[in-house]
């Protein structure tokens, strides 16, 4: 099953095994089954801490648990092969139900292991091979299940159980159950999901960021931008703060990251990961899973700016660096939030193996766009790529590779108007040909909105100047229309929403509020008496 080369990996991996492990497989005389047990085998052969036990049927088939020998309580299971992106999940659950230790914050796992559960929480995560998004929350949740003996959880393969998941009509991945019921969809990290279950954080989170002093700088947001921001700052040796809604941002949906330069190909939640080990290396106060609702500029020359968050804590800081990206624009016609996550999607490489064999159809006639529609081409029916302009706007080599694929239609000229379905999912879309003003509809399951992004700067209105697009308006150094809050990345009029151009933008940012520091006499009477 695996290669040699995976053999290898694997075998240096398990050398961290602390106590012995049992595979317990469940299957039957399908060829999938064969390959798991195929699988497992190679598990076996790379440590002699593990052992296989193979059984005819189960709830799932192929599915396997891994047991810790000495107490059946610590497990993780899993329904279908999880490779592709999961088999770091696989590797991660193996190492923690063997006893290595998990690299998370010490008092995440005692808050793990504190949570006060009436009964048991069984979790069901829903996921496709190829979603970036879903290692995330398997991880987190397979760690919750070796922590805590009342979390029971098993990650599925979508694609492997396809009459679950139409019965279920799951139409996104990730997709998280929680005792039968809905949990949340999208990617969420181990602190989000206990965010959810104990619901006294929140709470403990907002009076611990309350009792935080002031910054010399804080940086409101955690991808590019925010953390070389945070790196710049850091390193001048200054009181450094990040308020992220999510370290990481839009790239943590990124999946293939091919002009970052000096790297050839990476992809986006490695890079995200980078990104946030280098800002832990420098005395920095991430404050993750927090959302900023609120400006307030300082009401004397030199004085303190408040920033606000939805928990209701508020931060305060010397100097402001807003690095708050952008998100996915979405169409704005009837039925495209009804439909979310129930055939509207906006991540191809997430949700497209969920539509095999169906209909679909790309809004957006961009790179994005184009690559998205070669993307489903192999793997659903029929892809029908809609663009509103005359032509499209892809690369010409993008675009000769759409023409070429026999199961792609292309209409231009197209305005999408609105999305059917017949309240459990989609069934249609509707658009209008802008040139003879006709209306017409697309018989389709699935519909994927590539159209550009939006500025996540709603926030800011009335308190700082935005463009007519939403976009933070700065000078060349990064400074905005209120003293001392500079901007940086793609929430800003800065052109080419790159990840190179966002990290030196947040590099300039980080440089001009030193250099704001320094020339104002408060600040620098404070770094003095340091």
């Amino acid at each position: 099953m695996l290669d040699a080369g995976m053999k290898t990996q694997l075998k240096a991996y398990l050398v961290n095994l602390r106590t012995p492990i049992e595979l317990v497989a469940h299957v039957d005389d399908g060829a999938k089954s064969r390959e798991l047990v195929d699988l497992l085998e190679d598990i076996v052969a790379a440590s002699d801490k593990v052992t296989l036990k193979v059984s005819s049927g189960g709830e799932r088939v192929p599915s396997f648990d891994i047991v810790r020998a000495d107490n059946p309580e610590v497990a993780a299971t899993f329904a279908g092969l999880p490779m592709g992106h999961e088999f770091t999940s696989l590797v991660l659950a193996l190492l923690w139900v063997g006893g290595h230790p998990p690299k998370v914050e010490a008092d995440v796992i005692e808050q793990v292991k504190a949570l006060d559960i009436d009964g048991e929480l069984r979790f069901e995560t829903y996921f496709s091979l190829t979603c970036q998004n879903c290692p995330d929350v398997v991880q987190a949740l397979s760690l919750m299940s070796v922590l805590n003996p009342k979390i029971k959880h098993v990650a599925i393969d979508g694609a492997l159980f396809q009459s679950e998941v139409e019965t279920r009509q799951v139409m996104a991945v990730p997709s998280i159950y929680l005792n039968g019921e809905l949990f949340g969809q999208g990617r969420m990290g181990l602190e989000e999901i206990l965010a959810k279950i104990d619901t006294g954080a929140h709470a403990r989170e907002a009076e611990k960021i309350n009792a935080k002093s002031e910054f010399d700088v804080l940086i409101v947001g955690g991808g590019p931008a925010g953390a070389a921001s945070a790196i710049y700052a850091a390193r001048k040796g200054i009181r450094t703060g990040v308020v992220a809604e999510r370290f990481g941002g839009q790239v943590l949906d990124t999946m293939a990251i091919e002009n970052f330069i000096s790297v050839s190909h990476t992809e986006g939640p490695k890079l995200a990961s980078a990104l946030e080990q280098h800002v832990k290396e420098y005395d920095v106060d991430i404050m993750n899973l927090q959302r900023a609702v609120g400006l307030v500029p300082a009401s004397v020359p030199g004085g303190l700016i408040e920033v606000k968050l939805e928990n209701g804590a508020s931060v305060k800081s010397r100097t402001v660096i807003i690095s708050t990206g952008a998100r996915w624009r979405q169409m704005g016609v009837p039925g495209e939030d009804q439909y979310r996550n129930k055939g509207v999607a906006y991540c191809p490489h997430c949700d497209g193996p969920l539509f095999k064999g169906k209909r679909t159809a790309v809004i957006g006639g961009g790179n994005s766009g184009v690559e998205a529609a070669i993307d489903l081409a192999g793997i659903v029916a029929h892809v029908t790529l809609l663009e509103f302009a005359p032509e499209l706007r892809a690369d010409a080599v993008l675009q000769r590779k759409l023409y070429s694929l026999p199961n792609v239609t292309v209409i231009t000229n197209a305005q999408t108007t609105e999305v059917h379905g017949d309240g459990s999912k989609v069934t249609s879309l509707a658009y209008k040909d802008r040139i003879h003003d006709t209306a017409h509809t697309i018989e389709l399951e699935g519909i994927f909105v590539q159209i550009g992004l939006l500025p996540n700067t709603e926030w800011l209105k009335g308190t700082i100047a935005l463009s007519p697009r939403g976009e933070i308006e700065i000078n060349d150094r990064a400074e905005t229309s209120v003293s001392g809050v500079f901007a940086a990345g793609d929430a800003t009029t800065v052109p080419y929403k790159q990840i190179i151009i966002a990290m030196g933008e947040g590099s300039k940012a980080g440089l001009s509020a030193f250099d704001h520091l320094i020339r104002t006499s408060a600040p620098a009477d404070t770094m003095a008496a340091q």
